[in-house]
Protein backbone atom coordinates (compact mmCIF):
# COMPACT_ATOMS: atom_id res chain seq x y z
CA UNK A 1 0.00 0.00 0.00
CA UNK A 2 1.37 4.05 -0.80
CA UNK A 3 1.50 6.39 1.75
CA UNK A 4 -2.30 7.54 0.75
CA UNK A 5 -3.61 3.42 0.90
CA UNK A 6 -3.37 3.43 -2.88
CA UNK A 7 -1.74 0.26 -4.10
CA UNK A 8 1.39 0.81 -6.16
CA UNK A 9 0.23 0.11 -9.87
CA UNK A 10 4.10 -0.70 -10.65
CA UNK A 11 6.10 -3.25 -9.76
CA UNK A 12 10.11 -2.37 -8.59
CA UNK A 13 12.18 -4.63 -10.01
CA UNK A 14 15.22 -3.19 -9.39
CA UNK A 15 14.48 -3.45 -6.10
CA UNK A 16 15.28 -7.17 -5.73
CA UNK A 17 18.05 -6.97 -8.73
CA UNK A 18 19.30 -3.88 -9.91
CA UNK A 19 21.38 -5.75 -12.56
CA UNK A 20 18.20 -5.78 -14.64
CA UNK A 21 18.94 -3.94 -17.78
CA UNK A 22 15.28 -4.66 -18.90
CA UNK A 23 11.88 -5.94 -18.85
CA UNK A 24 8.71 -6.59 -20.43
CA UNK A 25 5.70 -4.54 -19.04
CA UNK A 26 1.84 -3.60 -19.76
CA UNK A 27 1.40 0.08 -20.40
CA UNK A 28 -1.28 1.33 -17.89
CA UNK A 29 -1.71 4.18 -18.55
CA UNK A 30 -0.25 7.71 -20.01
CA UNK A 31 -1.10 10.75 -18.48
CA UNK A 32 -2.79 13.72 -19.65
CA UNK A 33 0.95 15.16 -19.52
CA UNK A 34 2.22 12.36 -21.27
CA UNK A 35 3.91 10.22 -18.53
CA UNK A 36 3.79 6.15 -18.89
CA UNK A 37 2.76 4.30 -16.42
CA UNK A 38 3.83 0.80 -17.00
CA UNK A 39 2.62 -2.90 -14.47
CA UNK A 40 6.23 -3.60 -13.63
CA UNK A 41 9.47 -1.78 -14.72
CA UNK A 42 13.16 -1.72 -14.25
CA UNK A 43 13.57 2.00 -14.27
CA UNK A 44 14.78 3.40 -10.50
CA UNK A 45 12.67 7.19 -9.73
CA UNK A 46 14.45 9.89 -8.53
CA UNK A 47 14.78 9.23 -4.99
CA UNK A 48 17.24 9.36 -2.10
CA UNK A 49 19.91 11.64 -3.94
CA UNK A 50 20.08 8.83 -6.94
CA UNK A 51 19.00 10.66 -10.28
CA UNK A 52 15.71 9.10 -12.11
CA UNK A 53 16.70 6.30 -15.22
CA UNK A 54 16.65 7.26 -18.35
CA UNK A 55 16.34 4.83 -21.24
CA UNK A 56 13.59 3.34 -23.93
CA UNK A 57 10.52 1.68 -24.11
CA UNK A 58 9.85 0.07 -27.65
CA UNK A 59 6.64 -1.35 -28.71
CA UNK A 60 5.18 -2.62 -31.95
CA UNK A 61 5.14 0.37 -33.92
CA UNK A 62 7.94 2.61 -32.74
CA UNK A 63 10.46 3.28 -29.67
CA UNK A 64 10.00 6.20 -26.85
CA UNK A 65 13.13 8.16 -25.63
CA UNK A 66 12.80 8.29 -22.04
CA UNK A 67 14.63 11.06 -20.18
CA UNK A 68 13.72 10.48 -16.38
CA UNK A 69 11.31 8.83 -14.16
CA UNK A 70 9.74 10.02 -11.31
CA UNK A 71 7.53 9.37 -8.56
CA UNK A 72 4.47 11.67 -8.00
CA UNK A 73 2.12 10.43 -5.44
CA UNK A 74 1.95 6.07 -5.36
CA UNK A 75 2.89 6.31 -9.13
CA UNK A 76 6.21 5.82 -11.01
CA UNK A 77 5.91 8.18 -14.32
CA UNK A 78 8.04 7.54 -17.06
CA UNK A 79 8.76 11.09 -18.74
CA UNK A 80 9.46 10.99 -22.47
CA UNK A 81 11.68 13.13 -24.22
CA UNK A 82 9.64 15.96 -26.17
CA UNK A 83 7.28 15.46 -29.71
CA UNK A 84 6.97 11.27 -29.54
CA UNK A 85 4.60 8.91 -30.43
CA UNK A 86 3.40 7.61 -27.22
CA UNK A 87 2.27 3.70 -27.10
CA UNK A 88 -1.39 3.23 -26.23
CA UNK A 89 -2.66 2.04 -22.96
CA UNK A 90 -2.24 -1.82 -23.09
CA UNK A 91 0.62 -1.88 -25.40
CA UNK A 92 2.96 -4.23 -24.58
CA UNK A 93 6.41 -2.87 -24.31
CA UNK A 94 10.22 -3.64 -23.69
CA UNK A 95 11.60 -1.68 -20.85
CA UNK A 96 15.05 -0.89 -20.90
CA UNK A 97 17.19 1.68 -19.18
CA UNK A 98 20.68 3.34 -20.67
CA UNK A 99 22.70 0.94 -18.43
CA UNK A 100 26.38 2.51 -18.53
CA UNK A 101 24.52 5.44 -16.95
CA UNK A 102 22.84 3.30 -13.74
CA UNK A 103 26.32 1.36 -13.74
CA UNK A 104 28.17 4.72 -12.83
CA UNK A 105 25.23 5.69 -10.35
CA UNK A 106 25.29 2.09 -8.59
CA UNK A 107 29.05 2.19 -7.90
CA UNK A 108 28.34 5.96 -6.57
CA UNK A 109 25.60 5.04 -4.46
CA UNK A 110 27.31 2.67 -3.43
CA UNK A 111 30.77 4.72 -3.02
CA UNK A 112 28.35 7.11 -0.56
CA UNK A 113 27.63 4.02 1.71
CA UNK A 114 31.18 3.74 2.16
CA UNK A 115 31.79 6.79 3.15
CA UNK A 116 29.11 7.19 5.90
CA UNK A 117 30.89 4.20 7.12
CA UNK A 118 33.85 5.94 7.20
CA UNK A 119 32.60 9.08 8.75
CA UNK A 120 30.59 8.69 12.30
CA UNK A 121 28.39 12.01 11.72
CA UNK A 122 24.70 12.29 10.70
CA UNK A 123 24.54 13.04 7.05
CA UNK A 124 22.73 16.15 6.29
CA UNK A 125 22.58 16.08 2.50
CA UNK A 126 23.85 14.29 -0.66
CA UNK A 127 23.70 13.66 -4.42
CA UNK A 128 24.82 10.81 -6.23
CA UNK A 129 26.08 11.59 -9.69
CA UNK A 130 27.87 9.78 -12.82
CA UNK A 131 31.17 10.61 -12.19
CA UNK A 132 30.72 13.56 -9.09
CA UNK A 133 28.98 12.58 -6.02
CA UNK A 134 28.81 14.36 -2.97
CA UNK A 135 27.58 13.54 0.65
CA UNK A 136 27.13 16.32 4.04
CA UNK A 137 27.96 15.57 7.19
CA UNK A 138 27.46 17.08 10.56
CA UNK A 139 30.71 16.98 11.95
CA UNK A 140 30.56 18.94 15.19
CA UNK A 141 33.97 18.44 16.47
CA UNK A 142 34.76 15.79 14.37
CA UNK A 143 37.88 16.83 11.76
CA UNK A 144 37.79 15.55 8.36
CA UNK A 145 41.70 14.69 6.46
CA UNK A 146 40.87 14.29 2.66
CA UNK A 147 43.84 12.00 1.61
CA UNK A 148 43.43 9.27 4.98
CA UNK A 149 39.39 9.31 3.24
CA UNK A 150 40.94 8.85 -0.08
CA UNK A 151 42.55 5.69 1.47
CA UNK A 152 40.71 4.10 3.50
CA UNK A 153 37.69 4.55 1.30
CA UNK A 154 39.79 2.68 -1.62
CA UNK A 155 40.82 0.03 1.17
CA UNK A 156 37.26 -0.23 1.62
CA UNK A 157 36.89 -1.26 -2.31
CA UNK A 158 39.76 -3.18 -2.90
CA UNK A 159 38.48 -5.45 0.00
CA UNK A 160 35.52 -6.79 -1.97
CA UNK A 161 32.99 -6.57 0.21
CA UNK A 162 29.58 -8.51 -0.77
CA UNK A 163 26.58 -5.94 -0.89
CA UNK A 164 23.17 -7.40 -0.29
CA UNK A 165 19.83 -6.27 0.87
CA UNK A 166 17.05 -7.14 3.36
CA UNK A 167 13.66 -6.21 4.42
CA UNK A 168 12.85 -5.01 8.29
CA UNK A 169 9.60 -4.40 9.46
CA UNK A 170 8.94 -0.53 10.77
CA UNK A 171 8.56 -1.64 13.97
CA UNK A 172 12.31 -3.20 13.60
CA UNK A 173 13.03 0.37 12.64
CA UNK A 174 11.59 1.99 15.44
CA UNK A 175 13.25 -0.02 17.54
CA UNK A 176 16.71 0.63 16.18
CA UNK A 177 16.55 3.74 14.96
CA UNK A 178 20.23 4.07 15.27
CA UNK A 179 20.24 2.55 11.51
CA UNK A 180 19.02 5.62 9.97
CA UNK A 181 22.19 8.09 9.54
CA UNK A 182 20.17 10.43 7.61
CA UNK A 183 19.34 13.53 9.89
CA UNK A 184 16.50 15.21 7.51
CA UNK A 185 15.34 12.70 5.82
CA UNK A 186 13.40 9.64 6.51
CA UNK A 187 13.59 6.32 4.49
CA UNK A 188 11.13 5.01 2.29
CA UNK A 189 8.44 2.97 3.92
CA UNK A 190 6.77 0.15 1.57
CA UNK A 191 3.85 -1.50 2.91
CA UNK A 192 4.96 -1.75 6.21
CA UNK A 193 8.46 -2.86 5.59
CA UNK A 194 12.02 -1.16 5.37
CA UNK A 195 14.65 -1.92 2.99
CA UNK A 196 17.59 -2.27 4.13
CA UNK A 197 21.44 -2.57 2.35
CA UNK A 198 23.90 -4.40 3.97
CA UNK A 199 27.93 -3.84 3.02
CA UNK A 200 30.12 -6.88 3.96
CA UNK A 201 30.36 -8.08 7.44
CA UNK A 202 30.13 -4.95 9.69
CA UNK A 203 31.14 -2.55 7.32
CA UNK A 204 28.10 -0.78 6.88
CA UNK A 205 24.06 -0.94 7.51
CA UNK A 206 21.34 1.28 6.79
CA UNK A 207 17.86 1.93 4.80
CA UNK A 208 18.21 2.22 1.37
CA UNK A 209 16.20 2.69 -1.36
CA UNK A 210 19.10 2.84 -4.04
CA UNK A 211 20.03 0.58 -6.79
CA UNK A 212 23.92 -1.07 -5.42
CA UNK A 213 26.71 -2.95 -6.89
CA UNK A 214 27.31 -7.11 -5.69
CA UNK A 215 30.61 -6.46 -4.99
CA UNK A 216 32.46 -3.06 -3.57
CA UNK A 217 35.68 -4.25 -6.10
CA UNK A 218 33.55 -3.12 -8.88
CA UNK A 219 33.56 0.22 -7.76
CA UNK A 220 37.04 0.83 -8.99
CA UNK A 221 39.82 3.59 -8.36
CA UNK A 222 37.87 7.00 -6.05
CA UNK A 223 39.33 10.14 -5.12
CA UNK A 224 37.85 12.28 -2.60
CA UNK A 225 37.68 16.19 -3.86
CA UNK A 226 37.22 19.20 -2.49
CA UNK A 227 35.85 19.02 1.40
CA UNK A 228 33.82 22.18 1.69
CA UNK A 229 32.57 24.19 4.96
CA UNK A 230 28.99 24.62 4.39
CA UNK A 231 28.74 26.09 7.52
CA UNK A 232 29.47 26.06 11.45
CA UNK A 233 29.66 22.16 11.50
CA UNK A 234 28.56 20.95 8.20
CA UNK A 235 30.98 19.63 5.98
CA UNK A 236 30.61 18.17 2.45
CA UNK A 237 32.81 15.80 0.86
CA UNK A 238 33.02 15.44 -2.72
CA UNK A 239 33.95 11.80 -4.33
CA UNK A 240 35.01 11.75 -8.27
CA UNK A 241 34.97 8.05 -9.88
CA UNK A 242 38.41 7.93 -11.56
CA UNK A 243 37.93 4.80 -14.09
Amino acid sequence: MGMNGVTNRTDELYRDDSYLKSCEAVVVEVTDRGAVILDRTVFYYTGGGQPGDSGTLTFDGGSVQIATTIKVDDDILHIPEEGQVLPAVGAKVTAEIDWDRRYSLMKMHTAMHLLCALVPCGVTGGQVGEDKSRLDFDVGDHTLDKDALTERLNALIAQDHTLETMWISDAELDNNPELVRTMSVQPPRNAGRIRLVKVGESVDLQPCGGTHIAHTGEIGALRIGKIENKGAKNRRVNIHLEG
